[in-house]
């Protein structure tokens, strides 16, 4: 099991074929989930806070 054995990940990027293991349609999500996240994050940050209300007892 390794680099020959085209059933694992590994054996499929030495080979450079596609298959199960390594689904060009779950790798592409992925990667659209990665770059997603990092724009809300950076969005995120960019915002400023408000300040918080408290009550005056």
């Amino acid at each position: 099991m390794g680099r020959g054995d085209k059933k694992t990940r590994k054996g499929k990027r030495t080979a450079g074929s596609f298959g199960v293991s390594r689904s060009r349609k779950r790798i592409k999500a992925r990667i659209k989930r990665a770059s997603s996240k990092k724009t809300t994050a950076a969005a995120a940050e960019a915002k400023p806070k408000k300040p918080s209300r408290k009550k005056a007892e």
